[in-house]
């Protein structure tokens, strides 16, 4: 996208530990009362182990299966977006730059910078692809002024992709926006209808434009205010950065989903991102997270912390640490490279089994290999090495080859792995054909044994909150037990990091986290119509809400004072997907 104003919306109408919610400090912005934990689930999750007895007798065979890079690609659950804010450094877009590579393992399909210029003028570049990609040196000549928001996006793909890529940009009557969403809105549905019944016209299919629309319909007169006003409209996970003709805003949704962090540069500029690994790569040192429910305003007086809303508990989602996250980062206060070293400890010693050699299935379960050899005693070696070479397109070969896909992306070392006991380290399965094509593999080169050890609890449940997972029938865990998986994958043993395991490893912090996709307990129920599989709403599909319902899953409505309505409600049964 060329350098631009903004776009008129049409139409307009540095602790270890996180301190507890910070009291309201103005009382421009009002509190809203907590949310109530004692509501019954609207949406059941599949049981866990609904119809293991077809898929026993009724297995896909991996040897028929020609796979694809993208299938394998898509095998693990995948973050969608991270964010970062730069304010008052006159190399703000080129900072905010840098600070997007480090975040490019959160999403690798689209990138975007907005700044502000002296003039108050909104700048805004986004293109398709990695951030090397979208920005060179002329495209960062087109964004001038000392702050910046930008923005690293994942989505499942579609042919007009380009105008879902973020920070978007509106103009209001007064003044301008950029924003820039980490997140899932799980009210996004029934707040589009609400704003489609009042006369929006929506430009894209992403719920973040959902709080550009709140926001010009908002009574309130500053922008902030507007801002407020529209995310205590918001349910489910939003880590958002917002740039303004003068400031930039910092919001984080009141049970702390997503991550996002603060740190300031020695020349004083104030920067947020996804995680401080953007912060290191910049030089800015990490001051401490954005508390959940806490809405920061920075401007030339400096930066002012304001309350959103309040909740008696956070809910970070464990996946930051046990994958997402890049290990040099401290995320929700903990950094995540021991997080995965102790998962791998505690596999070691709850799941031991005689072995030769610890391998990892590069790179996301190295750390926690590392700290299950360490504790078994027992040599870590690099038996499968990755190639980081492999783009999103390549030549199919016109003869089949079995695990054509795995192939192109790992390789086993014979040396390491010929006439041995192995240990093989992954977070996480979750459809299981990977792991059963890297079992094969790893066997074809020689190991006498395969020994598969999972650093985190089986996933039998989908991710509302700004997480790309498969639906619950797809989940091979929500499927099969640990023996069926075992089978299916062809190891000689398995085990997965026991839930009251990691609870335990985070100790007074366990309640603090959401632990949704391993037991199907959400933190805020998704109502109305939610995102099933991947991110089918804001992949630049065309067309109306209703054209992709094969996508949602209708949620129970329940009508205020209706006891009879509720009660029945609270009775069904899951709602066939």
């Amino acid at each position: 996208m060329a350098n631009s104003t903004a776009p008129t919306l049409s139409p307009l109408s540095s602790s270890s530990k996180t301190p507890s919610s910070p009291k309201p400090t103005s009382s421009l912005f009002r509190k809203t009362p907590s949310l109530s934990h004692s509501h019954k689930p609207l949406i059941a999750t599949a049981s866990k182990n609904p119809i293991a007895g077809v898929i026993s007798s009724n297995k896909p065979n991996p040897d028929n299966d020609f796979d694809s890079f993208f299938d394998d690609d898509d095998e693990k659950p995948r973050e969608e977006c991270g964010v970062v804010g730069i304010y008052g450094d006159p190399e703000a877009s080129r900072l905010a730059y840098l600070a997007l590579h480090a975040l490019q393992h959160r999403g690798q399909e689209g990138a975007g910078i907005v700044t502000v210029d002296s003039d108050n003028i909104l700048h805004s570049v986004t293109g398709v692809g990695l951030v090397s990609d979208v920005f060179t040196e002329p495209k960062l000549d087109q964004l001038p002024g000392d702050s910046a928001i930008g923005h690293v996006r994942y989505s499942t793909a579609g042919a007009s992709m380009l105008k879902n890529v973020q920070p978007f940009v509106a103009g209001y009557r007064f003044g301008s926006v950029g924003v820039a969403h980490n997140g899932n809105l799980v009210n996004y549905h029934a707040l589009r209808i609400m704003l489609e019944d009042n006369g929006s016209i929506f430009n894209t299919s992403s719920d973040t434009e959902v709080v550009l629309h709140l926001m010009a319909i908002s009574k309130e007169r500053p922008l902030v205010s507007r801002i407020v006003q529209a995310c205590e409209q918001l349910q489910g996970a939003y880590s958002m950065v917002f740039l303004t003709e003068d400031k930039l805003v910092a919001v984080r949704d009141p049970f702390g989903f997503r991550p996002l962090v603060m740190g300031r540069r020695s020349n004083g500029a104030v920067v947020f991102a996804s995680e401080t690994c953007a912060l290191d790569l910049i030089e800015a040192t990490y001051e401490r997270e954005v508390y959940p429910g806490e809405v920061l305003v920075v401007g030339k007086d400096g930066v002012q912390s304001l309350y959103l809303m309040s909740h008696p508990e956070t809910k970070s989602c464990i996946f930051e640490h046990i994958y997402f996250a890049l290990p040099n980062s401290v995320v929700f206060g903990r950094s995540v490279y021991e997080s995965r070293r102790a998962f791998g400890e505690i596999l070691a010693t709850e799941a031991p089994v005689d072995c030769d050699v610890v391998i990892a299935v590069p790179d996301s379960g190295v750390v926690a290999a590392l700290g299950y050899a360490a504790k078994a005693g027992v040599p870590f070696q690099q038996g499968l090495i990755r190639s980081h070479y492999v783009g999103r397109t390549f030549i199919e070969p016109s003869q089949k080859i079995r695990d054509f896909g795995v192939k192109l992306k790992l390789s086993p070392v014979k040396a390491v792995l010929e006439g041995k006991r192995v240990v093989v380290v992954d977070d996480s399965i979750v459809r299981g054909t990977t792991s059963s094509k890297i079992v094969r593999l790893i066997k074809e080169a020689g190991a006498k044994e395969v020994h598969m050890r999972i650093a985190s609890p089986p996933i039998i449940a989908s991710c509302y909150y700004g997480v790309d997972t498969p639906s619950p029938e797809e989940l091979i865990s929500n499927r099969m037990n640990v023996e069926e998986i075992r089978e299916f994958i062809g190891s000689d043993s398995l085990a997965f990091l026991e839930i009251d395991s990691l609870k335990k490893l985070l100790g007074s912090d366990s309640p603090n986290y959401c632990y949704a996709c391993f037991s199907g307990k959400y933190p805020v129920e998704p109502t109305g119509k939610v995102k099933r599989v991947g991110d089918f709403v804001d992949d630049g599909l065309n067309g109306s809400i209703g054209s992709i319902d094969g996508g949602w899953v209708q949620g129970k409505r329940i009508q205020k004072g209706n006891r009879d309505s509720k009660q029945k409600l609270e009775e069904e049964e899951k709602v066939p997907i």
